[in-house]
C-alpha cells in the first residue's frame, strides 16, 4: 500500500461531482479529508491522503483529470527542529490543520505529521526557524 497527500482543485462547475465517492467505490482507495474548502458556484480546494496500491492511485490521479480538475501532489515535508524550539506556540496560530498544538498540561509544542498540508505557514511564523521544509 502506498500513501501520499494531494490537494484537488475544483473548477466552480465541477464542484458538485462525487469525486471522493469515486475514488473510495470504484478505485478502491481510503480517502482521508484533511481540508476542504468547497462551496456551490465557487472554485474548491480538497487536500486528502489517498492510500492504496499504487496501480489504484495512478488511476484514480487519472479519474481525476478526466473529471475537470486539477491536483498537486505534496511531494515536500515539513520538519520540527524540537531540540532548538522554544515551544512558544507561534506556529499553532497560523496551522490551519491542526498539526502543530500545544500540549495542555506540559505546554508543550506537539507535531502531528500526518495532519500537516505543508502549507508552509509554520516556517514563516517561527520565530526561532526550527519548523523547515524538506523537498
Amino acid at each position: 500500500m502506498k500513501k501520499i497527500k494531494v490537494a484537488l482543485y475544483f473548477p466552480a462547475t465541477e464542484v458538485t461531482k462525487p469525486i471522493t465517492y469515486h475514488l473510495i467505490k470504484d478505485y478502491d482507495l481510503q480517502i482521508n479529508i484533511l481540508n476542504a474548502d468547497i462551496n456551490l458556484n465557487r472554485q474548491g480546494k480538497l487536500v486528502m491522503d489517498m492510500i492504496g496500491t499504487e496501480w489504484n492511485i495512478e488511476a484514480g490521479l487519472k479519474y481525476i483529470e478526466d473529471q475537470g480538475l486539477k491536483y498537486k501532489l505534496f511531494t515536500k515535508s515539513i520538519i520540527w527542529q524540537e531540540e532548538g524550539c522554544v515551544h512558544c506556540g507561534a506556529c499553532t496560530a497560523v496551522c490551519p490543520s491542526g498539526a502543530l498544538q500545544m500540549d495542555k498540561e506540559s505546554w508543550n509544542l506537539t507535531f502531528d505529521k500526518e495532519k500537516c498540508m505543508i502549507c508552509e505557514l509554520c516556517v514563516k511564523a517561527c520565530p526561532l526557524k526550527v519548523m523547515c521544509v524538506s523537498v
